[in-house]
């Protein structure tokens, strides 16, 4: 194979990394802390803390683990927003050995049994707020420790006017029952006496269970081994260099950390580096947002297009100064021209567009740091990558060819999470693994996304899967058959649109959007119903949702 898009690299980013530099991600976490102690490494509400605070809150957390008795690759899930107790209990679990679920905060109960009950996790980190969701369905899953926390838990004197706020003023923390849980805070005291030993750790060890809807089937879990990590965040660290000239770095993580887009390119990238997370607990809040950005003088931003777009929209954001701000990082979703443009004209740095999957760590391509200009391209394949184009015969088709973009690299994934059929439908025998995304390579290899081969819906960067709307809409007893599909929308890229055919002549639109809010998290919801009096079939009855999209489209 040919790599045409080595000529596109910027000068002084290598062609390959080597994974093997370290044998764990707790080998590279122990060498940053030593050559990064002392600077800053989350800042969260006015709260800051270094490195070496980070190692010792960790190793209490961990040390915690192991006495109760967690073996080496036992399950911890963290189900929290960007707050101080994530990257404290992430890295903890990691150096006792265990593997980390992350868990999306805003699931229903149901969703969050099917995680609990498929990654077989024995302890979650859960804070308070979405504790009575837990409550629901904690005893029909493998839990045996649960640990609840407060957003203003790890924030001093400042955290009890925070949980103030939050309990009585915001209402923001629903009733619940959880007998025998422990806070936070009394896990790392009852950890700080006791001791750690990080279990020897290999390549082949599971870092994260990082749940997908993927390109196929139910949300199930993409195994990124310790390996899978650490490439990608050497190609991160190889791909930065030339622009961040090795200077500290004070990245804004707005986009949650239980994403996986977040997680490696702002938090463990930054271990990585040396650099500064400032975590944004909530930034739905856009006037609270702009103002916290007014308190630091960041040098990365991230982000998908809608964060963008929302930021641009406020009117104190372009008061702004902009001048520390090297590095503006899009992701997730497609960032639209419209956005890139308005961004490159507020903040005179241009929006940077990337591409990559939760199978892949997310890392697969990128366009060169010192873009000029908005390029509508999702840029190269990163170092140690190969991607080819594919048609539906599985051959590779030429520059300037559609086909469905195929990534071999050691960020790929080994798999899904005991699923091996699933595995072997997206992982071909040579390795590459079929991302269901159709794009174009140019002759100088940078690539185009120009549709979806499967019917995944993205939303604002998250994988949504019509078959598990389908599945909950199909439960309403008023409804005879369905249908999802996504449709364009200029805040998320994308929303679920639903179509019915009544069981009930009764039934309306609010009764079956009322049914998904019980049973589906925010963004999976419909935000359209349309009723039909049939849908278009195959002759063996199968739904055709490519009709559906093809008629709205042609609408």
């Amino acid at each position: 194979m040919e790599r045409i898009w080595l000529k596109s690299y910027p000068r002084g980013v290598p062609a390959v990394i080597d994974p093997n530099q370290y044998r764990s991600l707790v080998e590279l976490f122990d060498t940053s802390i030593r050559q990064y102690a002392d600077r800053p490494a989350y800042h969260s509400m006015g709260k800051t803390i270094s490195f070496a605070e980070l190692e010792k809150l960790s190793r209490d957390f961990g040390a915690w683990l192991q006495a109760k008795g967690l073996a080496k690759g036992a399950r911890v899930a963290l189900m929290m927003p960007n707050c101080l107790q994530f990257p404290i209990a992430m890295f903890g679990a990691l150096r006792a050995g265990c593997t980390v679920v992350n868990v999306n905060p805003l699931y229903t109960a149901r969703e969050l049994e099917h995680q609990l009950k498929d990654s077989g996790a024995e302890v979650i980190v859960i804070l308070e707020n979405f504790a009575s969701v837990l409550q629901q369905v904690k005893s029909r899953t493998p839990l045996k420790h649960v640990i609840v926390t407060s957003l203003g838990e790890m924030l001093g004197v400042k955290g009890l006017i925070v949980n103030l706020v939050v309990r009585k003023v915001k209402k923001m923390v629903p009733p619940y029952e959880l007998p025998g849980a422990l806070g936070f805070k009394e896990v790392l005291k009852d950890g700080n006496s006791k001791k750690l030993t990080t279990p020897p750790l290999g390549h082949e060890d599971i870092a994260y269970l990082q749940y997908t809807g993927g390109t196929t089937g139910v949300s199930k879990g993409a195994v990124l081994t310790h390996r899978n990590v650490i490439a990608a965040l050497l190609q991160y660290k190889a791909w930065l260099a030339p622009a961040t000239g090795g200077e500290r770095q004070v990245i804004i993580t707005a986009l949650p950390l239980y994403h996986i887009f977040s997680l490696t390119v702002n938090s463990l990238n930054m271990m990585v580096i040396g650099g500064e997370n400032v975590l944004i607990t909530n930034p739905r809040d856009i006037p609270g947002f702009v103002k916290e950005l007014g308190k630091h003088k960041f040098t990365i931003i991230t982000g998908v297009n809608t964060l963008f777009n929302a930021l641009l929209n406020h009117p104190d954001f372009a008061k702004l100064d902009f001048s520390s701000m090297k590095l503006a990082v899009g992701g997730g979703m497609a960032v639209q021209k419209s956005v890139a443009e308005r961004w490159k004209q507020v903040t005179g740095v241009t929006l940077i567009e990337g591409y990559g999957l939760t199978e892949t760590a997310p890392s697969a391509t990128a366009n060169p740091l010192d873009l000029k200009e908005y390029s509508g391209s999702i840029g190269v394949p990163m170092p140690s990558t190969e991607i080819v184009l594919r048609d539906d015969a599985d051959r590779d088709v030429p520059p300037g060819q559609p086909g469905e973009i195929c990534i071999r690299g050691p960020q790929v994934m080994a798999g899904y999470w005991q699923r091996p059929e699933e595995t072997a439908q997206v992982i071909g025998k040579d390795g590459f693994l079929h991302s269901g995304d159709v794009g174009i390579m140019d002759e100088k290899g940078f690539i185009r996304i120009v549709d979806r081969k499967k019917d995944m819906i993205l939303v604002s960067g998250f994988n949504v899967y019509p078959n598990e709307i389908e599945q909950v809409v199909a439960m309403h007893p008023g409804v005879l058959e369905c249908a999802a599909i996504g449709v364009t929308d200029e805040h998320s890229g994308e929303v679920p649109k639903v179509f019915v055919v009544k069981k009930d002549p009764q039934l309306t639109e609010a009764d079956v959007l009322e049914h998904c809010k019980k049973e589906l998290t925010g963004y999976k919801r419909p935000k359209y119903v349309e009723f039909r009096a049939d849908l278009p079939k195959t002759n063996v009855g199968k739904i055709l949702r490519r009709a559906l999209r093809e008629e709205k489209k042609a609408a």
